[in-house]
């Protein structure tokens, strides 16, 4: 028996849901057919040798529905890939394949992404894809194994390249000298100077390019094989270009041996040698800028400390991270890393929480507060209970994210790919036709040879492949330092482009924490009686209102009276009895209910309620004592994150489920320029929808699981980190600090990425616009200079490392200030 789920698309109800079920089982060789309307699966148990996958698809198909198999997603790494144009070939014979939806490929963390239908589609058939079109792709494992393995291969490919490039350069440069000494005055021995030994000028010549052709071996291995497949890349321009150059050098060499020493002058070894080892040194400096590029990976996996010390048996155990269970009581001493997350149980200290969140006080820290693994304890010894370990901690879940993002493609990237993908085959033509151009125009064979090579050489698809991938990589790590996750280059790319943001009030704008903030009384009675007889009152109650007065009253060390009769008047307030006395705490309605005069405080709440704040009266036996006003204060960051988000020209609108007046009178407090007040929690997503029919890019910033389907809704959904779980999860940015300047800072960040991903595409675009045509010959027709091969090498290893270095800069990004 197989089991398989697939997902069904058109359901809207049960009965729906009941089609497919019946649908299903009535077919030969089915045992069991169940349908979740609520995450739209058919989980489906069946003979294979009697029924297969199709017809259940069919079967659904025929009831009006369609089902389609529950995509895998993997990662696979794929080595061999050298420019954009060896993406292009991976992506497009992977895509090709039955059963695969989606794959994309990143050619600075050479990884290969790609949903797939695993009923379709298996990973070995990936592999064997990627391995027909001259590369090869390995499945990732687990990410802490993998992350080790990665530094250690990125580190010895680096240290490859740089030998490579110090044999090269070995016996390139004396080559230089013995093939253009003599041009410049400098004298050779006579065996193998070409006056005097044109035999020996070039055997000595060819003993010395040989070593340099076997360190390029990696170019002629995957540029030919490349070009057999028909999918040619960066690696097969260098292997045409140097090879006809070496090959065309050897037989000049044959005809010297042979007795024609006019050849002699005609030999291009140093070229070829030339090319090589300055493409190799190219390649060495892309590697090196390659793995900065991932430093902020390397810091964050480099936070977690390796042990951590428990209570096991009532005993204190030093045992590995990966030991360590939920559950488990750790203790921390001052200066020691926080193993993992958990909930203090003993203890008070203040914990550095930077390196997570890039907020640079230290958090207090007593019992029952929330702890992160990898900050650092500062002053006091803890003790805590763990609550999130492995892959479940923060630190992980941080990884994840900035991992996912710097694998993902933005939409810009796609330019460059497609690009890309014609881009060798039209260099290689070009070469050829002006090569041939210039000799039927009257030029020798050897002038449009050496046009030819130069062609090849200087065209150069890296830079292209590169702009994108190397700013993002940045862009999402630097975002990381900062505190503010962003999950994915679609999403870095799209924020620059906002023009309004909604902030939902409470717990964004405002503390979502209600303080009193203000007692008036009549006259009558004191204003710490007031609130004790209001706390009092509010002690069974669970209104956030209520547990504001309580708690103001346990700050000011009251002792609170019992209560001898309680009842809560729906949508009023409460009748209680305190000490004897029978007490209303509540609106005006309740008072109105009950007859009580407000006399002058009724004017003293209109002036509080105006200040955004919430007033209730307290009656004592019938008679009015004074009001107590209660307020969810706003946050320092709040003021200050608005009045720069103005000054970038974004409009600020303010989303709210309180009524209209309190909400405009925060508003006015903050600068808020639209106002969506009396807003219910499921209508949030529609408000959006409707900003965004007004024609405006809209990000929405919440917290609370109702802010869930806004944040999807919205063009970029900004989740506060100290949210809920689901807001996280809906979201395309995730705000460690909860500091509403991290939100101006989201959207510099972006711009300043876009800023150097176009800089990038332009001087990759530009390089090859300019250097073709000079390559091409366009300059030497008009008197200008002809373009030598080894310039051209040089030229082509530049642009890729100035797109680098230039991706690099961003490293360099801080949020301005107001």
């Amino acid at each position: 028996m197989t089991e398989k789920t697939l997902s069904i698309e058109g359901m809207t109800c049960a009965s729906c849901s009941q089609t497919v079920e019946k649908a299903t089982s009535k077919l030969n060789g089915v045992q069991e057919a169940n349908v979740n309307l609520a995450t739209e699966k058919l989980r489906i148990t069946y003979d294979e040798s009697e029924v297969t996958l199709d017809q259940i698809k069919e079967a659904v198909d025929e009831a009006g529905y369609k089902a389609v198999s529950e995509m895998e997603k993997k990662t696979f790494s794929v080595s061999g890939m050298t420019c954009a144009s060896c993406v292009q070939s991976v992506e497009k014979t992977v895509g090709k394949l039955d059963g695969v939806k989606r794959s994309s490929v990143n050619l600075t963390t050479e990884k290969l992404v790609i949903e797939f239908d695993p009923s379709v589609v298996t990973s070995s058939d990936i592999k064997k894809a990627v391995s027909d079109v001259g590369y090869e792709a390995q499945e990732d494992m687990e990410k802490e194994d993998k992350a080790e393995e990665d530094r250690d291969k990125k580190e010895q490919h680096i240290k490859h390249m740089w030998k490579r490039f110090l044999v090269s350069a070995v016996f390139t440069i004396p080559l230089l000298l013995v093939s253009m000494g003599h041009m410049l005055g400098m004298p050779l021995p006579n065996a193998i100077d070409p006056m005097m030994n044109p035999t020996g000028f070039a055997l000595i010549q060819l003993v010395l390019t040989i070593p340099v052709m076997v360190m390029g071996k990696p170019f002629f291995t995957v540029g030919f094989k490349t070009l057999i497949k028909r999918h040619p890349n960066m690696d097969s321009l260098v292997a045409l270009g140097t090879g006809a150059a070496f090959v065309y050098s050897v037989i000049a060499s044959i005809f010297i041996v042979s007795g024609n020493e006019s050849y002699a002058q005609d030999l291009y070894y140093e070229s070829a040698a030339v090319i090589l080892t300055l493409i190799t040194l190219g390649k060495y400096f892309e590697a090196l800028s390659k793995g900065k590029t991932s430093e902020a990976i390397k810091k964050l996996m480099g936070l977690a400390p390796k042990t951590a010390t428990v209570v096991r048996d009532g005993t204190e155990t030093e045992v590995s991270i990966e030991e360590v269970e939920v559950g488990d009581i750790i203790i921390v001493k001052p200066g020691e890393k926080l193993p993992v997350d958990g909930v203090v149980v003993e203890g008070k200290t203040s914990v550095d929480e930077s390196m997570l969140t890039g907020e640079s006080i230290p958090v207090e820290k007593e019992a029952g507060s929330a702890v992160i693994g990898a900050s650092i304890n500062k002053n006091g010894s803890i003790r805590y209970e763990a609550t999130k370990v492995g892959k479940d901690t923060a630190l992980s879940q941080i990884i994840k994210l900035v991992e996912d993002a710097q694998g993902s493609k933005a939409p810009i990237a796609k330019m460059a790919d497609i690009i890309s993908g014609y881009f060798v085959p039209i260099v290689i033509g070009l070469a050829i036709v002006t090569g041939l151009a210039w000799f039927i125009g009257g030029e020798t064979g050897l002038f449009a040879f050496t046009i030819a090579i130069s062609i090849l050489v200087i065209a150069c698809p890296c830079a292209l492949g590169l702009a994108t991938p190397t700013a993002i990589m940045v862009g999402t790590g630097k975002g990381a330092e900062n505190g503010v996750l962003i999950k994915s280059g679609g999403a870095l790319e799209s924020t620059h482009k906002i023009n309004t943001i909604v902030f939902d009030k409470t717990g964004t704008i405002t503390e979502g924490k209600p303080v009193v903030t203000d007692i008036v009384t009549t006259g009558d009675i004191g204003e710490e009686e007031l609130l004790r007889l209001a706390a009092s009152a509010e002690k069974g109650s669970e209104h956030p209102l209520g547990e504001a007065i309580v708690r103001a009253a346990e700050e000011k060390g009251l002792s609170l009276l019992k209560t001898d009769f309680f009842d809560a008047v729906t949508g009023q307030g409460l009748e209680v009895t305190v000490g004897g006395k029978d007490l209303l705490l509540g609106n005006r309605k309740l008072m109105d209910e009950n007859d009580v005069d407000l006399g002058d405080l009724e004017e003293t709440s209109d002036r509080l309620a105006a200040e955004g704040k919430t007033p209730m009266y307290i009656a004592v036996e019938e008679e009015i004592a004074g009001t107590i006003a209660v307020a969810d204060t706003v946050k320092e960051s709040s003021f200050k994150a608005i009045e720069k988000l103005h000054k970038m020209g974004i409009e600020v609108a303010m989303i709210t489920g309180d009524n209209k007046r309190t909400a405009q009178a925060i508003a006015e407090q903050v600068g808020i320029d639209r106002v969506l007040s009396e807003v219910l929690p499921e209508d949030k997503a529609n408000e959006v929808k409707k900003l965004q029919e007004e024609g405006r890019k809209v990000a929405m910033v919440g917290d609370g699981i109702n802010d869930a389907p806004a944040l999807a809704q919205a063009d970029i959904g900004i989740a506060i980190g100290s949210g809920t779980d689901v807001a996280m999860e809906s979201a395309d940015i995730v705000l460690m600090r909860s500091d509403l300047m991290d939100v101006p800072t989201s959207v510099e960040l972006s711009k300043a990425t876009i800023r150097n991903i176009k800089q990038n595409l332009f001087w990759a675009f530009a390089y090859n616009i300019l250097g073709i045509p000079v390559a091409m010959g366009v300059l030497y027709l008009f008197g200008g200079p002809l373009l030598n091969p080894m310039i051209a090498g040089a030229a082509m290893s530049f642009s890729s490392v100035s797109v680098l270095l230039n991706a690099l800069r961003l490293k360099g990004f801080r949020p301005s200030r107001v």
